[in-house]
């Protein structure tokens, strides 16, 4: 699936929710893929939330989303509608919503703390949507292999795990391909099964 702004096509529209733990990179992962000026309900975290929230690992984080990250990107004949789920449990009540007529996730963690994201494997698990994992690079994090992540996580050898920095356009992109390839195959498989 190569990547185009516009074509004169009829367009196919698919929702994927972008979830995982806190500061795993959700934000920054739709902004630096959509081709519109993103949605955001970002709020600066003051010192009333560090008893909420735990900044351990992410201390340098300056604000958080609040109900949802949106944007869109366009392949081909292809759109994606984006929802970027908030990381924090006090917020966790809206992903139930988030992930209603998804085609898939994807599932962001920071392999500093895996830990983080324990929960959102669980629930998109729980849920038969399609996942698949990206393994964000953060500067100083650890680089475990898919298999690693993989056990790490309990999750399945057919669940994807890419390799991500979704600072860079290109990386994350490709992270939004396998998505959505991952997303056709399950669904090709059930309908071979029914």
């Amino acid at each position: 699936m190569a990547y185009a702004p516009y074509s004169d096509r009829p367009l196919r529209h698919l929702k994927i929710v972008i979830a995982g733990g806190f500061g795993t990179g959700k934000t920054t992962l739709v902004g630096s893929v959509s081709e519109i000026e993103p949605l955001r309900t970002e709020e600066t975290l003051t010192a009333a939330g560090t008893t909420v929230d735990d900044l351990a690992g992410i201390s340098a984080k300056r604000a958080t989303t609040v109900a949802l990250d949106f944007g869109r990107i366009t392949f081909d004949d292809l759109v994606l509608y984006l929802f970027g789920a908030p990381g924090q449990e006090r917020f966790w009540y809206l992903w139930s919503d988030l992930a209603r007529g998804a085609a898939g996730a994807v599932v962001l963690v920071d392999t500093r703390r895996l830990e983080c994201s324990f929960t959102a494997v669980e629930w998109y698990s729980s849920l038969g949507l399609p996942f698949v994992v990206g393994a964000n690079r953060f500067p100083d994090g650890y680089h475990y292999t898919a298999d690693e992540i993989r056990d790490a996580l309990g999750i399945a050898q057919e669940i994807p795990v890419v390799h991500c920095d979704v600072t860079r356009r290109q990386s994350a992109v490709q992270l939004l391909i396998t998505v959505v390839e991952h997303s056709l195959n399950s669904r090709r498989a059930l309908e071979s099964h029914a």
